[in-house]
């Protein structure tokens, strides 16, 4: 039990320590952000065939994973947020895939945008209703006092019908338009209908009544015959999920349900193959987490045997056989994972860096840092590895460069106090205008946006 409370939140080794945030845009929520190379390459294989149908530029849209166990994924500016659960609900590839195109949808309408710029113009005409009620509230008596209260909390209401009307445009708007990405991209809608069938389910049976216009989004049961209508006239409307991409994406719900499940929620998400390598991969994922580490190792082994170039089940398997004091095992296996990774992950390099840091062997400590520099050039606010990258340093006995790295985690990690006072540190001992130099004084600078 306490290695599963240490790794909260986390879905990887490597996410013991990533779990980040971030601030929503134009809020003062703080997002919790989880890192995981398996299901960030999953989510980048879904978007990118719909991010280039819709426009986008390479690296236009950043997608992040978020520590939240409800079904949900919205967009901020061109950041694109989904929900850890929305993953673990998904049935199919296709789901998600339909939702990031809906929201793909939001971003090539402009709406987060223009939804500003209305809740701006309803603050001034709300002010105006409200400074209007209490001006007939002023003119005395009972009456209208009572009027003056009505004309002010009428004109909140319309205002706020009227946003809301205006936000339904807007997701009919994306849906449509996620079918069109949909279409272009050779893919089939289904997978949107099923979840709003999902939700229409859901709220049929949630035994409270709901009034359709304060409804952020349409009623499922119209989007339902909307989406419908439209689906049922796509060439696309039976196209399938290839079994590899099923495979991948069974694999990723299993290890969020071991993650951040509780007990039984791995059989839940394996229920139609429950010896199937999904299930077993969620298994052995939990026996870790639970301490049978001797127990886990042979079911990864059995899995590396049927997908040998798994980048991924290399990557469980470093990171059990470190927690299991094997560290030079686990460098081979990082090694492994770094070879057939497709996208050279800046996650898993780091992790290989920490492997050999592990092994306290003052041979491999250039080794270590010629990976981790290697991850975070391809990552480059990963707080966690500037931690390591300064351990690394430090054994090299370098620890002016040492304090350099350890001012990167602390404003990665937001702790901006301790990342002016270490840069303080480490400048006067770098070579002027060097990039580390110049590194330290712009975090020296940084000035944090003002609440």
């Amino acid at each position: 039990m306490p290695r599963k409370a240490a790794l909260a939140g986390c879905l990887a080794g490597a996410l013991a320590a990533n779990t980040q945030s971030v601030l929503a845009q134009g809020k003062g929520t703080r997002l919790a952000l989880v890192r995981d190379a398996e299901i960030e390459a999953l989510l980048k294989d879904y978007t990118t065939p719909i991010f280039r149908a819709a426009g986008f530029g390479q690296g236009a849209v950043d997608v992040y994973l978020l520590n939240d166990d409800t079904y949900n994924a919205f967009v901020t500016g061109r950041r694109m947020f989904i929900n850890t659960g929305a993953i673990q609900t998904a049935e199919t590839p296709n789901e998600i895939i339909g939702v990031l195109a809906h929201e793909a949808g939001h971003i090539m309408g402009g709406h987060q945008f223009r939804l500003r710029d209305r809740v701006e113009k309803a603050k001034i005409l709300g002010a105006l209703s409200m400074l209007a009620g209490i001006g007939a509230t002023a003119l005395g008596g009972d009456a209208a006092s009572a009027a003056g209260s009505a004309l002010a909390l009428g004109s909140q209401s319309s205002l706020t019908r009227d946003l809301l009307s205006y936000r339904r445009e807007e997701e009919i708007a994306a849906d449509n338009t996620a079918i069109k990405l949909l279409d272009k991209t050779q893919q089939s809608g289904r997978g949107m209908l099923t979840t709003f069938e999902r939700f229409s389910q859901k709220l049929l049976f949630s035994g409270s009544r709901v009034d359709p216009y304060l409804q952020s989004h349409p009623m499922p049961r119209e989007r339902i015959a909307l989406l419908e209508t439209i689906i049922g006239k796509s060439p696309y409307v039976n196209a399938k999920d290839s079994p590899a991409l099923q495979l991948r994406h069974d694999m990723a719900r299993a290890k969020i349900a071991a993650y951040t499940g509780r007990a039984g929620e791995i059989q839940v998400v394996t229920r139609d193959d429950p010896q199937g390598p999904a299930a077993r991969y969620g298994i052995a994922i939990s026996m870790y987490l639970h301490g049978s580490n001797a127990k886990a190792l042979p079911i990864l082994d059995g899995l590396i045997r049927e997908q040998p170039k798994n980048p991924y089940l290399y990557e469980i398997k470093g990171e059990i056989l470190l927690s299991s004091g094997k560290a030079r095992e686990a460098v081979e296996s990082y090694r492994k994972a770094v070879q057939f990774d497709p996208y050279k992950t800046g996650l898993i390099r780091v992790q290989l860096g920490h492997a050999m840091l592990e092994t306290y062997d003052r041979s491999l400590a250039n080794s270590a840092i010629v990976e981790i520099k290697a991850g975070l050039s391809r990552d480059p606010t990963n707080s966690r590895g500037y931690g390591l990258l300064a351990r690394a340093y430090s054994a090299m006995g370098n620890e002016d460069m040492a304090r350099s790295a350890a001012a990167e985690e602390a404003y990665y990690a937001l702790r901006v106090d301790d990342a002016k006072r270490l840069a303080n540190l480490a400048q006067p001992k770098l070579k002027r205008g060097t990039p580390e130099w110049l590194r330290m004084q712009d975090i020296i600078d940084y000035k944090p946006p003002k609440k």
